[in-house]
Parts: structure tokens; C-alpha cells; sequence
């Protein structure tokens, strides 16, 4: 391939029942701040049915064109369709980058259209960054080695350079309802016989643990706890607060937390407006997922904890005291 015929960015807008999901604008500011480096258009890509609502919201968070491939066959998410749309249209339009949110569907999705297109794929990036110094090549960067090393790759001999980035890594742009853009419905061509597998219902499950990477409010407990048990602390706290319950990679390795609530590398990556960290030493792992919190409170018996020194306040102490007294003075607050 002539790398040089590949020109501008793309961001997979991902959609769930009409509904654009947060990681869609969260990688369109992003992507606006990578094309804006390499003097290039910002597409967002949108595949749906009914999508003209959502093209609006795409356009007032950067894009500088939206790129509509509508069918009632892409209604709801196939990977044979959507890989093959994306690819279809890749192929004609020739993008330089192509950047996927790496929620369950766009982990399916990205090594699909990776191998189609005969490229590669750097999975679950943490930062990208454009090397404008030598070559232009995008610098993609994952944790690797179970989150204790940072590995930065470039895919230099072939285009598009493709990457899936974690959802909540990257803030999205305010919207600015002034921002004009060319929206383009494209000419596809889709049949159910290029569909391997039917989707025949959809049934939601509602689930009792919230979206954390939503969360105004998260306290979050470590090795520190000790128990399952005292875990209940936390989430009186939580409570006290309207937020949520989360946790390091220990607690959840110990089975006191579930999976869906870890905070740091190999789990989510977080920016509420308080996170409060009790019995987490602060690892470089769990960092990464919480340092960019509004205001980072610490609760640890041990004062010299790498934690303490992230903190804008560092209670050293028993968080078994500590905890019943914050409520108590929340609640006092909130009566008054």
C-alpha cells in the first residue's frame, strides 16, 4: 500500500438503540486534537438505523463531517454487517486513522476490521499522541505485562493505523451548538446474506452495579479493607454521597469487589468529581485510572503511602474510625 494515499481521521461512533454511548464523544475530542496536529479532517462515523438525531450530537462535539452509513440491517449491532460496511467504506475513502471505543462491542468489532483491512491494531490505549518530530506516525499507548509496563507502538508500514481506547480516558469537548459541518449519508451495499448471524431479540438485563466511569462520587477500597464485610462501610459512605462503591485490582482479585467496579489499568479509568481512596496504597497501576479526579481524597494507616502524596487531603488513620465520622457529619450537613 502508498501510505501516502491515506489522508484523515476517523472516529467509530458507536450507538446503542439511537442512543450515541459516551466513548463515541469522548473520542471525537480526541480525534479533533490529533487531526487538528496533522492538519486534517475529523470524520465520525456513524452506522445505524434513524440516525439523524444522533448526527447532530456529533457535530456539535468537534466533528468536522459525519459520515451516515444507514440500513435497517445495522439496526442493531452484527459484526459481520458492521465489519463489513466499515471496511467497504475504508477501502474507497482510504482514512489514515480509524479510532474504535473499546467497550465489549468495539472489542469485537476493531480486529475484525483490522485483519480485513490488513493492518494492525494496538487494543485498550491509554494515550495516543502524534510523533510530529519525525514521521507522523500515531503513537499508541497500552499497558502491557498485566498493567506494570507502558508499551508505546506505531503501525509505520501500513494504513490505517487502527486503535480501541479505554472508555473514560479522554474528556469529550463541550458542545457547541454552532458548529456547522458536512453530514453525508453514504451509498452502502448490505443484504442479510452477508449476515452470518441473526439477531432474533434483544433482552436487557438490568444490572445492580452502576457504570462507575459515570459516577460523581466513587470511594474505592483496597487490600487496606481487610474483609468483604467491611466493604459495607464504603458504601454507606457512598450512599452518604450519592455516588458509588468501587476498588483496587486487590480487592478485587480477593473477590470483594466485582470486576465491573475496579479503578486503574486493568480496569477502569475514572474522572469523578471526588474520589476517595481508603486501604489503596496507590500503585502506579491504580493511579493511572484515578489521577485525573476533580479532588482526591485518602484514607491509610500508613502516612508514607504513595497514595498520600497524590492526595489534596491525606488522612492517616484507622478507616474504621474514620469513615462512621464523615458519615455522621454528611448526615448532620444534609439536616441542616
Amino acid at each position: 500500500m502508498n501510505i501516502a494515499d491515506y489522508k484523515g481521521v476517523w472516529v467509530f461512533a458507536e450507538q446503542r438503540d439511537g442512543e450515541l454511548q459516551k466513548i463515541s464523544l469522548e473520542l471525537l475530542g480526541k480525534g479533533r486534537e490529533i487531526a487538528d496536529k496533522l492538519g486534517v479532517e475529523l470524520t465520525a462515523l456513524l452506522l445505524g438505523d434513524k440516525t439523524d438525531a444522533m448526527a447532530a450530537e456529533l457535530v456539535a462535539h468537534g466533528a468536522d463531517k459525519v459520515l451516515i452509513a444507514e440500513h435497517p440491517l445495522l439496526g442493531h449491532f452484527t459484526t459481520d454487517g458492521y465489519t463489513k460496511v466499515i471496511c467497504d467504506l475504508a477501502n474507497a475513502r482510504k482514512p489514515e486513522i480509524i479510532f474504535i471505543g473499546a467497550s465489549y462491542l468495539g472489542r469485537d468489532l476493531g480486529p475484525r476490521v483490522a485483519a480485513r483491512l490488513s493492518t494492525g491494531l494496538t487494543a485498550d490505549c491509554t494515550s495516543l499522541d502524534i510523533d510530529v518530530e519525525n514521521n507522523n506516525n500515531l503513537m499508541m499507548t497500552r499497558p502491557a505485562f498485566g498493567g506494570n509496563l507502558m508499551a508505546t507502538i506505531v503501525c509505520g508500514d501500513h494504513r490505517p493505523q487502527m486503535a480501541t481506547i479505554r472508555p473514560g480516558v479522554f474528556e469529550k469537548l463541550t458542545r457547541d451548538e454552532n458548529r456547522k459541518c458536512e453530514i453525508e449519508k453514504a451509498n452502502i451495499s448490505l443484504t442479510e446474506a452477508d449476515i452470518r448471524t441473526k439477531t432474533l431479540e434483544v433482552v436487557k438485563i438490568v444490572a445492580d452495579i452502576a457504570d462507575i466511569a459515570e459516577a460523581n462520587f466513587i470511594v474505592s477500597g483496597g487490600r487496606g479493607i481487610g474483609c468483604k464485610e467491611n466493604f459495607a462501610l464504603l458504601e454507606e459512605l457512598a450512599t452518604s454521597l450519592g455516588g458509588v462503591v468501587g476498588g483496587s485490582r486487590a480487592a478485587v482479585e480477593n473477590g470483594w469487589v466485582d470486576k465491573a467496579v475496579q479503578v486503574g489499568q486493568t480496569g477502569k479509568t475514572v474522572r469523578p468529581n471526588v474520589y476517595i481512596a481508603c486501604g489503596i496504597s496507590g500503585a502506579i497501576q491504580h493511579l493511572a485510572g484515578m489521577q485525573d479526579s476533580d479532588y482526591i481524597i485518602a484514607i491509610n494507616k500508613d502516612a508514607d503511602a504513595p497514595i498520600m502524596k497524590a492526595a489534596d487531603v491525606a488522612i492517616a488513620g484507622d478507616f474504621m474510625k474514620i469513615i462512621p465520622e464523615m458519615v455522621a457529619q454528611i448526615k448532620e450537613i444534609k439536616n441542616k
